[in-house]
């Protein structure tokens, strides 16, 4: 198979955090039944590009609007309980939209954390979320810590296998920090978030060696090839046995679709499917928080005053690389491949939308490095 060359990089387009994310609004109102619930969906794809994880930003919008056209995921999220039992509850998402059904459940899994010490919120036939630290921040940052791990479409084999048939299935964990915030990791189980393939191709470049094979199995370099074909797992066989466990607790355990029968949002036709799982815990059930609080500043600020390797200007704690991100963006605009942007314009001609006020970046920056995500 001939591997995709490297093109010149077109022009990306600029434009504010606040006008992308009225337009993504706007684009999504037309389709989802409730403006709230566009407006999560629009500020999770926002954030996503905020935070430089460009791959789980408004590149993934077309695939939403798609989805919601079809009635593969609900227009209107109607989260309903299944069974109550006071610090575990299960929810059925009823195919809605996953950020709304998750959302839902982080407020949920807060308030029974606070009852209970501990609360484990189950998920079942819900849709992709996006980034699972958008809602692992929003209970640490109400004072909790926060495990969520979700179930995703197929993406790589089996180890030893060759059959495209266990998902990424994505977990995060987060924590409040003290005066230092949050601290909070999000990865995937494979060498490199699918959607990362996705932003490749958009962009009409090669991917990495080592992320992919196509569908016979040899390696690739070519982003349509290895859509295709097999996303490799992190740390081989480990990746693949943490991706196993984790459709354990989101989709077997939650009593929704688990292995092959997930089905991502690159599908306009099919349900989801897809579970969750979110345990939440509140410090004061182990301690007094303020010890806690104090506890957690001095990992941060041990951890980050260790001794610099060779290569390295500074030592990072899980989650700051995203809040430098997002300063810096906030400041200077979010900058959208110009495939990306062109997908959002031909939405918006089919929805009546205006586009909002952009530039062209003269120095084809491209986003910021991006951590391991579903």
């Amino acid at each position: 198979m001939t591997e995709q060359q490297p093109q010149a990089a077109e022009p990306t387009v600029v434009l504010s955090a606040a006008d992308l994310g009225a337009f993504v609004t706007a684009l999504l109102t037309r389709r989802a039944r409730g403006r709230p619930d566009a407006a999560l969906l629009a500020d999770t794809l926002v954030t996503a590009e905020l935070w430089g994880h460009a791959s789980h930003g408004v590149l993934r919008l077309p695939w939403y609007a798609a989805r919601l056209d079809s009635g593969a995921m609900a227009a209107v999220t109607l989260v309903e309980p299944v069974t109550d039992n006071g610090a575990v509850v299960v929810l059925d998402g009823r195919d809605g939209i996953g950020q709304v059904v998750a959302q839902r459940a982080v407020k949920l899994g807060v308030e029974r954390a606070r009852q209970h010490g501990i609360a484990g919120i189950a998920v079942r036939n819900s849709g992709h979320f996006g980034t699972a630290a958008y809602f692992t921040r929003a209970a640490a940052e109400a004072g909790c810590v926060a495990i969520l791990v979700t179930n995703a479409s197929p993406a790589m084999a089996p180890w030893g296998g060759r059959r495209k048939s266990i998902g990424t299935n994505p977990w995060s964990i987060a924590a409040p920090a003290g005066r230092h915030g949050v601290v909070v990791m999000d990865l995937a189980n494979t060498a490199v978030a699918r959607g990362k393939v996705y932003l490749a191709a958009e962009r009409g470049e090669p991917i990495p060696e080592g992320w992919a094979a196509a569908a016979d199995g040899t390696p690739t370099t070519d982003p349509a090839a290895a859509i295709a074909g097999l996303i490799q797992p992190m740390a081989g066989a480990k990746g693949y046995v943490i991706s196993f466990m984790m459709d354990v607790l989101a989709g077997v355990l939650t009593g929704s679709a688990f292995g092959d029968s997930v089905v991502g949002p690159y599908d306009p036709q099919r349900r989801s499917g897809a579970g969750h799982l979110l345990i939440v815990i509140d410090p004061a059930a182990t301690g007094d928080p303020a010890e806690f609080a104090s506890r957690m500043e001095q990992l941060v600020d041990e951890t980050r005053s260790d001794e610099l390797a060779a290569w390295s200007d500074a030592i990072l704690v899980p989650g700051e690389l995203e809040d430098r991100n997002r300063a810096a963006n906030e400041r200077d605009g979010i900058r959208l491949a110009r495939a990306t942007w062109d997908a959002l314009l031909t939405l918006a001609a089919e929805s009546g939308v205006d586009r909002p006020p952009t530039t062209t970046d003269p120095t084809n920056q491209q986003d910021q490095p991006e951590e391991a995500r579903a």
